[in-house]
């Protein structure tokens, strides 16, 4: 997300070399969704150039590769699981969880086999695991069965939340298009582990998008006072000001939560100047 175009000489500075893109986004957060690795393995150097923009706090949440979660289902894994670990290793205690996204069908028939995939994986990473098929939300038996699962692994349950955004019929482009490929499931607001991970997708109209987020600074807060440390993502359909909704949101968790830190200052998208 750091080289989107939207946000390319209005929020981080235009031209950037690709050394400096990430470097200029981590001003603004201090977290971000690995989602190119879904596609694509990086390789060790573009790796290490995340680890050398960024400082050792910063968080990333990497996602599988689609060859282990959506390919191969999570079995006969080993090949493509070692070489994305090997590729991620310069990162070091950047990396705050590996994402295992699963397709929506991936069923509760199917958490065996997540089990034991999560058993065989290294204890060197922390794991969070993100599920849309319907019955994880609704079945109580299925929902336990997942949660069995995760809690054997110390691993979080990422919870998509879509709720805002499906209240109401979509009314821009950018909406229309996440309407039919974003995942309709209910709320999920339960933490695991002392290090929960939400995603949440507002609308592109502002107001909105606060209206819909006021659970989770709820959540947020009560999960800090009990000592957790969660990360929140905020998306919107275009994303295009998602940088300041995040910060946004972290003000209010910190309005209430007084000694949460800071997030760093932006800098600046031009020279500074002395008029």
């Amino acid at each position: 997300m750091w080289t989107h175009r939207a946000w390319q000489g209005r929020l981080l500075a235009h031209p950037l070399a690709p050394q400096d893109r990430l470097r200029h986004y981590a001003s603004w957060c201090d977290a971000v969704e690995g989602n190119t690795t879904f596609y694509a393995t990086p390789t060790r150097e573009t790796v290490a150039s995340w680890a050398a923009q960024t400082d050792p706090g910063f968080r990333f949440v990497l996602k599988l590769p689609k060859v282990v979660t959506h390919e191969r289902r999570l079995t006969d894994t080993d090949e493509p699981l070692r070489a994305f670990l090997d590729a991620i290793e310069p990162l070091g205690p950047r990396t705050h969880a590996l994402w295992i996204q699963l397709p929506g069908s991936f069923s509760p028939a199917d958490v065996p086999t997540l089990s034991r995939f999560l058993g065989h994986l290294p204890r060197s990473h922390r794991y969070a695991v993100e599920v849309r098929h319907p019955a994880f939300f609704t079945d109580a038996r299925a929902i336990r069965l997942l949660e069995q699962a995760l809690g054997g692994a110390d691993a979080e349950w990422v919870p998509f939340d879509t709720t805002a955004f499906f209240a109401t019929p979509p009314t821009s482009d950018a909406e229309r298009d996440a309407w039919t490929k974003k995942p309709r499931v209910p709320l999920r607001s339960v933490a695991l582990t002392d290090r929960p991970i939400v995603r949440y997708l507002g609308r592109d109209d502002t107001d909105r998008t606060v209206e819909g987020w006021q659970r989770w600074v709820d959540v947020t807060v009560d999960w800090l006072r009990e000592g957790r440390s969660p990360t929140v993502f905020v998306h919107t359909p275009d994303n295009t000001d998602a940088p300041v909704l995040a910060r946004r949101f972290h003000d209010e968790v910190r309005a209430r939560v007084p000694g949460l830190d800071a997030l760093p200052e932006p800098i600046p998208v031009g020279p500074l100047t002395l008029f």
